[in-house]
C-alpha cells in the first residue's frame, strides 16, 4: 500500500522537475511563484490524500463471502487512488472512452434463434491460445453484458476480455438486439426488466460449453438485467437441479442502476441532463432508426423521435413494446433493489458513492446485508463506469483489477462458495 509520505514525495518531486526545466519565464521565473505553485501543489496534494483517496467500503450479507473476498481479492481491501487530476464524477465519467486503451480483440461472431422469431449477436472470443486451460472442452467461459447503448467494442469490455485472455479463459460478449449491427428481425429490442434472451444466451452457453465452469460479469444496464435474472429465476431453479442458472460460479456488476426511479430522476438535474440524458436519448433513438422499417409497424416511431430524455423515450417506446399499462409500472418492475434477498449466485457488486447514475442513497446496502450470496463494494470515487486511476490511466483501471481478481477466485476457488447461507 503506498504510504502519505511516498505519494506527497513523488508528486512534488515530479512537479519540482517539470517547473525547473519546463518552464523558464514569466512568474515561475522566480522563487516567489516557484513557491507559490510548490504550496499550492503540496496542500492540493494533502487534500487528496486525506479526502479522496481511500479504502472501498466493503458489505457481505454473510461472513463466508466476506472473508473469501478478503482473503482471495486483495483489491478490496486496497486504498483506491483515483486519477488525482480527474477524480471528480463526471469527468471520469465522460473522460473513460477517452483516455482508456482499446486492446486489440478479434471476436467470432453467432447469431442465435430467440423464442420470438428475433435473432441474439453472440461475439466469442475463443483463447484457442490459452496455456493453462489448452482444452476448449473445459476452458472456463466468462459472460459479459454492456451497457444500455453499448456493444462488444466498448473500451471497458475490451479490457475484461484482456483480463480474461490473460487468466486463459473464454469470453462471450451478449449484444443487446438491434445494437450492434445485426438485423432487427422481429419488432423487439430490449429492456431492463425482461431476461428471456439472457436466459436463452445461457442455456445456449451451457449446451455449447456442457464441462466448462461459467461465471458472468455485467455493467451499467447489463449489470442490472443479471440482478433481474437472478432475482426473477428464483421459483424457477428451486426445484430444477439442471437449470443452467445452477451452473453459474458467480457474478460480478458493475455500476448498476438498483432503483430505476432515482437513476432517473438524477440524471433529470440539469447538468446531468446536459452531460449525459440527452446523449444517451439519442444513441437510444439512433438504435430506433436504424431499425425503423421493422418497427414503425408497430409503434409510433415519429412519437419515439421527438423524446428528449430516457424517461420519455422509455415512456414511448420501452414500456409500451414489453406491454407495461403505464412507464412507473416497467420502471418498478426493473428495479431490483427490493427483491434481492431471492439471489442465490454469490454476486459482487461495485458502485461509486458519487455515481450520478446511480445516486449513493439508491444503493441497496441494507438489503444486501440481508442476503449471504451479496457482497457489495463501494468506492467514495469513480464515477460511472469510470475508476480511473494512475497518472494517465490508459491501461487497467479499479473496476478491471476488481473484475480480474474476482474472476480468478470464482472459477480457480468456487466450491468454496457453494453454501454460503
Amino acid at each position: 500500500m503506498i504510504s502519505l509520505d511516498f505519494s506527497f514525495n513523488i508528486l512534488t518531486r515530479d512537479l519540482s522537475y517539470y517547473l525547473e526545466n519546463q518552464v523558464k519565464v514569466g512568474l515561475f521565473g522566480s522563487g516567489v511563484g516557484l513557491s507559490l505553485v510548490l504550496g499550492f501543489s503540496a496542500a492540493y496534494t494533502c487534500y487528496y490524500l486525506i479526502s479522496v483517496a481511500k479504502k472501498p467500503q466493503l458489505i457481505s450479507g454473510g461472513k463466508k463471502f466476506y472473508q473469501f473476498l478478503r482473503e482471495q481479492c486483495p483489491v478490496v481491501s486496497e486504498t483506491y487512488y483515483p486519477t488525482f487530476w480527474c477524480w471528480e464524477s463526471r469527468i471520469q465519467t465522460l473522460l473513460r472512452p477517452f483516455v482508456t486503451a482499446k486492446p486489440g480483440v478479434v471476436y467470432r461472431n453467432e447469431l442465435i434463434k430467440a423464442a420470438d422469431g428475433g435473432q441474439i449477436s453472440l461475439d466469442w472470443f475463443d483463447n484457442d491460445d490459452s496455456l493453462s486451460h489448452p482444452d476448449p472442452a473445459t476452458r472456463p467461459t466468462v459472460l459479459l453484458l454492456p451497457g444500455l447503448t453499448g456493444t462488444s467494442r466498448e473500451s471497458y469490455i475490451l479490457h475484461m476480455v484482456q483480463q480474461s485472455r490473460d487468466l486463459g479463459y473464454r469470453c462471450v460478449v451478449f449484444n443487446n438486439r438491434g445494437v450492434s449491427g445485426e438485423t432487427l428481425l422481429t419488432p423487439r429490442t430490449y429492456c431492463a426488466a425482461n431476461t428471456e434472451d439472457l436466459e436463452t444466451v445461457i442455456e445456449h452457453i451451457q449446451r455449447t460449453n456442457e464441462a466448462a465452469p461459467i461465471m458472468a460479469a455485467g455493467v451499467s444496464m447489463g449489470g442490472l438485467v443479471q440482478a433481474m435474472m437472478l432475482t426473477n429465476l428464483k421459483g424457477k431453479i428451486d426445484h430444477l437441479s439442471s437449470h443452467p442458472l445452477r451452473m453459474m460460479l458467480g457474478v460480478v456488476v458493475f455500476s448498476a442502476g438498483w432503483d430505476v426511479f432515482e437513476c432517473t430522476a438524477s440524471l433529470e438535474k440539469p447538468l446531468d441532463r446536459f452531460l449525459f440524458n440527452s446523449y444517451l436519448t439519442s444513441c437510444l433513438q439512433a438504435s430506433v432508426h436504424r431499425h425503423r422499417p421493422v418497427l414503425e409497424k408497430c409503434y409510433d416511431i415519429d412519437h419515439v423521435m421527438k423524446a428528449r430524455t430516457i424517461r420519455e423515450f422509455d415512456e414511448r417506446f420501452t414500456s409500451i413494446m414489453f406491454g407495461y399499462p403505464t412507464n412507473d409500472d416497467y420502471y418498478r418492475d426493473a428495479s431490483p433493489v427490493h427483491r434481492l434477498k431471492s439471489v442465490q449466485v454469490p454476486m459482487l457488486c461495485l458502485n461509486a458513492a458519487d455515481d450520478v447514475f446511480s445516486p449513493s442513497h439508491a444503493i441497496p446496502v441494507e438489503a444486501v446485508k440481508q442476503n449471504p450470496n451479496l457482497a457489495l463494494l463501494i468506492t467514495c470515487h469513480g464515477g460511472h463506469i469510470g475508476f480511473l486511476e494512475g497518472l494517465w490511466p490508459r491501461q487497467s483501471t479499479y473496476m478491471d483489477r476488481v473484475f480480474k481478481q474476482f474472476a480468478k477466485a470464482v472459477i480457480e476457488q468456487g466450491s468454496r462458495l457453494q453454501d454460503l447461507s
